[in-house]
């Protein structure tokens, strides 16, 4: 999560929501991205989506079993739709979204029995720390 937490730093740093994600196989990073939506002018950039597709490269296949992803913040809808698409075997994030999380808050999308296999998602991890860098940005934001 210190990873994933250096990225959303580094989206801070671009203007962008300070959200990062990392996906770590066999214990080393493979994938590290924060949020570019600005920049790219994409709104499917979220850090995420990004990991996911940065993982996707490295290994060379577009299913990631084996691999877990971290994030900073709890996946949105289309954030925990493409972590069912790749088969990620988990994941773990750190501020819960009460608003729009779909990974346990509003709703746990990757936990659905209905897309054929349950990818468990564990929150709270480093919570205070994520949840610090979302504050502070918004807060600086309002001036």
């Amino acid at each position: 999560m210190r990873a994933a937490l250096e990225e959303a730093a580094i989206a801070k740093g671009e203007g962008e929501i300070p959200v990062g994600a990392v996906v770590v196989c066999e214990g080393e990073i493979i994938a590290r991205a924060h949020n570019e939506r600005e920049a790219l002018m994409d709104p499917t950039a979220h850090a995420e989506v990004l990991a996911l597709r940065r993982a996707a490269k490295h290994l060379g296949k577009r299913r990631l079993d084996g691999c877990t992803l971290y994030v900073t913040l709890e996946p949105c809808p289309m954030c925990a739709g493409a972590i069912v698409m790749a088969g990620v075997d988990g994941v773990y994030y750190g501020a819960a979204d009460e608003r729009a999380g779909c990974a346990g808050s509003v709703y746990a999308l990757p936990e659905d029995p209905a897309f054929g296999r349950k990818i468990p998602c564990m929150g709270g991890l480093m919570a205070e720390a994520c949840m610090k860098a979302l504050d502070d940005f918004f807060e600086e934001r309002r001036g």
